[in-house]
Formats: structure tokens, C-alpha cells, sequence
């Protein structure tokens, strides 16, 4: 495995980045909204969970 510097892999990944075009940008996007309007729900909805001792 060769050792390449830091800011040489950022630029590569830029570069992949620009090629694949807004379509991966927006799959992420909408993977973290959902994940975020879930843990939303869950933590909004687990106060309205009460115990009857």
C-alpha cells in the first residue's frame, strides 16, 4: 500500500466527486434526513411512553 500525502487524496476524492456528479451528493443527503427525522420521532415520541407502578 503506497503513502499518499493528505491534501493529495483530498484532491483525488474532489476529483472522483466532480465525475459522479450531484446523484451521490444527494443519496446522502437523503439518508441523513431520513436517519435525522427518525431519531427526531423516537426521541420526540419516547416521552409519551409512561410507566404505571
Amino acid at each position: 500500500m503506497e503513502h499518499t500525502p493528505t491534501a493529495a487524496w483530498i484532491a483525488q476524492a474532489a476529483g472522483a466527486a466532480q465525475q459522479q456528479g450531484p446523484g451521490y451528493l444527494l443519496r446522502v443527503v437523503l439518508i441523513v434526513m431520513v436517519l435525522g427525522c427518525v431519531l427526531t420521532a423516537w426521541f420526540l415520541l419516547r416521552g409519551y411512553k409512561r410507566k404505571d407502578d
